[in-house]
């Protein structure tokens, strides 16, 4: 067997087990699906510290930060298991028959269901929260669809035992085993056979806008298209008008040098550009500020990325950056030597006509960097804000006075991000039920969607219609006895009575 013909077979077996499960697991109670997810959530705790252990010797994220992480995919599994319980998710809605009326109306009862099959990629950055069972897959999961999960080449022994607990939660639940399969293995093969294989019904992935695009192109390219949800790569701007630069320069400077170094620049939404106003003046903050950020910057240590090929990715982008017209180094971590593998921290500054210039500037940096635009007026930063891609963020720091004549900048912005914050760094998702985290492309490929959240759930699923059915084929949310008690629309009104 040839090593294409056997990625073929790996990707054929997962995804034909994963359709072999579909049906029972659509038939499944709300309660069993919540059950499930519970399970999960008790199963990844019970291995204890030593999944720690494992996921740091595998990405160098450090006990404190990983056991944060674990409380997070625990929450955000219980979490759908209560959207699950709750139903109302699944947007029932009912238009009830009027026969006395020309022509007839219909008896029509709509609500969401599962799609099938989905494919979800682990992301570097997140060994336990994006990853086996992370959001995406609880999300999945919570739908309905079964997961097959493509394991991150880099944390292969976490991935393991995780996958590990997920099996014994399925079959603690009574549920079918192929409901969930890990998939190994390095290469790009393995991940395209995933895609392109026909069972597959969506596809969820985090990491980098060259990874997403490629998956992107090949769903689009089967001869049934499906849905992609990828998050890909956002530099996260931040402005700072005038006023608040005056009031808070060294306070903010110190801030998003911690934001842009936190977790060593490694978070989706870590601060890349900072837009900030300087008029020219003694009081404008400029100084303080750039010599807070900059004196951050340069305390923090080089520090492990999560594997080899992204620090050396990372230090080709800077060394790129750092060689753009106008560009000037900042600051830089004082210790000037550290292991290959290691990312050291730098900001660098640059007028807006030189940012305008030179388009190189408003892509990703990857790591522990940051780029300080200086600005002359919040005219410019609309120009600015105008020039730049879809983003995961958008910061803004202004006074509360500055926020009615900063109106068309935060137009422009509205249109440009998934997520707008005032006063704030982005580094730091709330895992909610009103959370976004996606964008307009290249954050995402679809801005309709987020990958952090309850709303996520909605990703896997989709409308299904019926008309003067017979009772007894409705699903029971869509019956007229409210049995399950959700919210419905019933006849444009939303409530919780049965149908009389």
């Amino acid at each position: 067997m040839t090593a294409l013909a056997g990625v073929a077979a790996v990707a054929d077996a997962a995804l034909c087990s994963a359709e072999g499960s579909f049906a029972p697991f659509r038939a499944a109670t709300a309660e069993t699906r919540a059950h499930l997810l519970d399970e999960i959530a008790e199963q990844v705790l019970a291995l204890g510290d030593d999944l720690l252990r494992a996921a740091d010797a595998e990405t160098g994220l450090g006990l404190p930060r990983l056991t944060g992480e674990r409380a997070r995919t625990v929450g955000q599994l219980k979490l759908f298991a209560q959207v699950v319980r709750d139903g109302t998710w699944v947007d029932a809605r009912i238009d009830r028959r009027d026969a006395a009326r020309t022509p007839p109306k219909p008896d029509l009862r709509r609500l969401l269901v599962p799609l099938g099959p989905v494919v979800v990629f682990a992301a570097s950055n997140f060994p336990l929260a994006f990853s086996v069972a992370g959001g995406d897959s609880a999300a999945a999961l919570a739908a309905g669809c079964p997961v097959v999960l493509r394991a991150h080449p880099a944390h292969p022994k976490t991935s393991e035992r995780v996958a590990a607990a997920v099996a014994t939660a399925i079959a603690r639940a009574g549920l079918p085993a192929g409901l969930f399969s890990l998939v190994g293995g390095d290469g790009h093969a393995v991940g395209l056979a995933l895609v392109r294989h026909p069972l597959t019904r969506a596809v969820a992935f985090t990491g980098s806008l060259r990874g997403g695009r490629a998956l992107f192109d090949a769903a689009a390219a089967r001869p049934e298209p499906i849905p992609v949800y990828a998050e890909m790569g956002s530099t996260n701007p931040v402005f700072v008008l005038p006023r608040a630069l005056a009031e808070r320069a060294a306070e903010l400077g110190a801030a998003l040098g911690d934001s842009a170094t936190l977790g060593t620049g490694q978070f989706c939404t870590k601060p890349g550009l900072i837009f900030v106003v300087d008029d020219g003046s003694a009081a404008s903050g400029f100084a303080a500020f750039v010599g807070a950020l900059g004196s951050r910057i340069a305390g923090k240590a080089p520090s492990l990325m999560l594997y080899p090929e992204l620090a050396g990715r990372f230090r080709e982008s800077a060394a790129e950056l750092a060689r753009a017209p106008g560009v000037t180094r900042l600051a830089e971590s004082g210790e000037a030597t550290a292991p290959p593998d290691f990312g050291r921290p730098v900001a660098w500054q640059v007028s807006v006509e030189d940012f305008l210039r030179t388009a190189a500037l408003r892509e990703e940096v990857f790591g522990p960097a940051t780029l300080v635009v200086r600005a002359r007026s919040v005219e410019e930063l609309e120009r600015v804000a105008a020039s730049l891609a879809g983003q995961l963020t958008a910061s803004v720091h202004a006074a509360p006075a500055e926020l009615a004549p900063a109106r068309s900048l935060l137009a422009i912005l509205e249109r440009k991000v998934g997520r707008l914050l005032f006063g704030g760094v982005p580094t730091g998702v709330e895992v909610s039920p009103a959370m976004n985290h996606g964008g307009p492309y290249p954050a995402s490929t679809d801005l309709r969607s987020t990958s952090v959240g309850t709303a996520a759930i909605h990703r896997f699923a989709r409308p299904l219609c019926y008309q003067d059915a017979d009772p007894s084929v409705l699903p029971p949310e869509l019956r007229d006895g409210n049995v399950r008690g959700i919210w419905r629309l019933l006849d444009g009104r939303f409530t919780r009575d049965d149908v009389a």
